[in-house]
């Protein structure tokens, strides 16, 4: 049965917004992140007819642009990073820290870390759904998640204690 564009704007456009977001944080560049989700919702159009109807959209279309992001970070590898200061990261530290410091620190941490870091804490997934999202088994994500909280708080000069 032939997916309808309708549908698809039903089960993929509620999620452009956090897509961006997400993108932003990710990519530290505004243009770079509207190309990506741009770059994300073609391919998520292209392969549409491959979405079962049961499956959780949204977590497919964070997949697409993971795997988008990877892509395009294999061809850009020698260009060098922007830090941008982009609103709402106050949801990664509380601590006090200012906007720039955080982006910075989130910057600094290998894109493993902060991909899975942003997708658990920023957009609320499980490790059980980032595990599918980036094709990964879970425990792999509980401890790229673990380091790169622990990374953070210590590129942030916050005191972490080991939970006993």
């Amino acid at each position: 049965m032939k997916r309808t564009e309708d549908e698809f704007e039903q089960v993929a456009m509620p999620h452009a917004r956090s897509l961006l977001r997400f993108a932003l944080r990710l990519t530290g560049n505004s243009f770079a992140a509207e190309d990506l989700v741009q770059e994300t919702l073609l391919l998520a159009w292209r392969g549409f007819h491959q979405l079962e109807r049961e499956t959780n959209a949204r977590a497919w279309l964070f997949r697409i642009l993971v795997n988008a992001h990877r892509g395009q970070h294999r061809k850009t590898r020698s260009a060098p990073e922007t830090v941008e200061l982009k609103p709402g990261i106050t949801a990664v530290c509380d601590a006090g820290a200012g906007h720039l410091e955080v982006t910075q620190a989130l910057q600094r941490l290998g894109s493993d870390h902060r991909t899975v870091l942003l997708l658990a804490v920023v957009e609320g997934f499980t490790c059980r759904e980032i595990a599918e999202i980036l094709a990964v088994p879970m425990g792999t994500v509980m401890s790229r998640l673990a380091r790169a909280r622990k990374r953070l708080a210590s590129a942030l000069g916050l005191d972490v204690q080991e939970a006993s």
